[in-house]
């Protein structure tokens, strides 16, 4: 048997190590159903070597779990061809064993430790192939579909201070964009306010507000001030994380139809989603109740979404996105995809993989024009038009920062936070809050 380092044939640059970096990059108080965004949201960025000198990066969300399975992962790792990728995730397997779609947890956010390892590796491994046959990225996921990405407003409720931001107040010279950023947003007008200034700097042509936060009839009411405000040519959609009575649903939705292109996860479990699809009539997408591949026999069986949000941090890679893809196409599924508070590396990978997928009938998520801070050079990425061209280097087409890289490791030593938990700080602003999976 063939070694699985080497199949046969030339053999390919191999990995002699994996450099794990945990950071943590400022992030505003953002509320959502599992409560609010802390001071620092944190990234795992991960540098592959060669034998040869190349490096490959990638990024994915930090936890103290995923950095250790990542600094665990490079041992074994050592001596493999980062072209023979089906191997890497065999092997991966069998370090760490399989991880039920039930590791996903109840949380807005995907907890499983296992994909962000696969995902992590896979992209560090394409940046590397990409970079030896001097072709981007999304050459290796089938070339270019177009060659800039649609991205959409992203909204989010917001108290003008909470948390560890509390009492900072705002910026005198702010305006625009950097004053709506520092600003309350906690009503409709705030919420219109807030995607004037967003869309305004950024050229978004779609949004989508965080809801699942207040009183469901409050945030309806802000989807319909936003209709209003930017009338039928900007395509609204809405995410309640999950948190609504089935009952509650039904009500909000029958009055958001007609004024919303989706409405994202209301309820939870494919089986509420199938029921709630087919008495409304309007579109739903999920990123909680259909999370892997696994899972995908029983959607088809009960219709339980018409779009399935990809994050290819969540689903192993982009290669397993491009399959998800290929699945979606099949049963008659749309896919477009989820965000996160992601740096430019991983918004780099996801408009790799926007770019190459066949089809792209809905603009992304992205959480990037809340974040301040970049480990790229060259600082941070700009839009066009609400659209992220494809980057044009080999690879991913970005090079690693090592001076913010430093910097923003010393946040995470400094800020000591080791996982994600919004519940702790939303308790900073109301004491006593709990978080619950069937909220309103």
């Amino acid at each position: 048997m063939t070694s699985p380092g080497h199949i046969s044939g030339r053999p390919g640059p191999c990995i002699r190590e994996l450099r794990v970096t945990p950071i943590a990059t400022a992030d505003p108080p953002l509320l959502n159903a599992a409560g609010l965004h802390a001071p620092y949201a944190l990234r795992t960025i991960i540098e592959m070597v060669t034998d040869d000198g190349i490096t490959g990066l990638s990024e994915v969300p930090g936890s103290a779990a995923v950095t250790g399975a990542l600094q665990a992962a490079g041992p074994c790792l050592a001596g493999m061809d980062v072209f023979q990728l089906q191997h890497i995730r065999q092997r991966l397997q069998q370090q760490f064993g399989q991880e039920a779609p039930e590791a996903r947890g109840l949380a807005p956010w995907d907890q499983r430790k296992l994909v962000h390892v696969f995902s992590a590796v896979e992209v560090a491994c394409l940046d590397i192939i990409g970079k030896v046959v001097s072709r981007p990225v999304v050459d290796l996921l089938g070339g270019p579909m177009r060659d800039a990405v649609p991205y959409a407003a992203y909204l989010f409720y917001k108290p003008a201070g909470a948390g560890g931001t509390l009492g900072l107040g705002t910026d005198p010279q702010a305006a625009g964009w950097d004053l709506a950023r520092q600003a309350a947003a906690l009503d409709p007008a705030g919420i219109v306010g807030q995607a004037q200034a967003m869309c305004q700097a950024y050229g978004f042509q779609s949004i989508k507000l965080k809801g699942g936060v207040f009183e469901p009839q409050q945030e309806v009411e802000a989807v319909l001030a936003l209709h209003e405000a930017f009338g039928d040519d900007v395509p609204l959609r809405i995410d309640p994380n999950g948190v609504w009575k089935k009952e509650t649903a039904f009500r909000c939705g029958r009055m958001l139809k007609g004024h919303i292109e989706y409405l994202e996860d209301p309820v939870r479990g494919q089986t509420d989603m199938a029921e709630l699809r087919k008495a409304l009539g309007i579109s739903l997408a999920t990123n909680m109740c259909t999370t892997s591949f696994e899972e995908i026999p029983s959607s088809i069986r009960l219709g339980s979404e018409d779009i399935i949000l990809s994050d290819h941090h969540f689903w192993g890679g982009l290669t397993a996105s491009m399959h998800l893809a290929a699945i979606c196409r099949t049963f008659g599924r749309s896919l477009s995809m989820h965000s996160n508070s992601h740096l430019g590396i991983s918004l780099a990978a996801m408009t790799h993989l926007g770019a190459a997928l066949p089809e792209l009938e809905y603009a992304l998520d992205t959480h990037y024009p809340w974040q301040s801070e970049e480990i790229i050079v060259g600082g941070r990425m700009s839009f066009q038009e609400g659209s992220l061209p494809v980057p044009s280097g080999p690879g991913l087409g970005v090079e690693l920062d090592r001076e913010a890289l430093a910097r923003l490791h010393e946040n995470y030593l400094r800020c000591g936070l080791t996982r994600r938990d919004d519940e702790i700080e939303m308790q900073k602003w109301q004491p006593g809050w709990k978080f619950q999976a069937v909220r309103y």
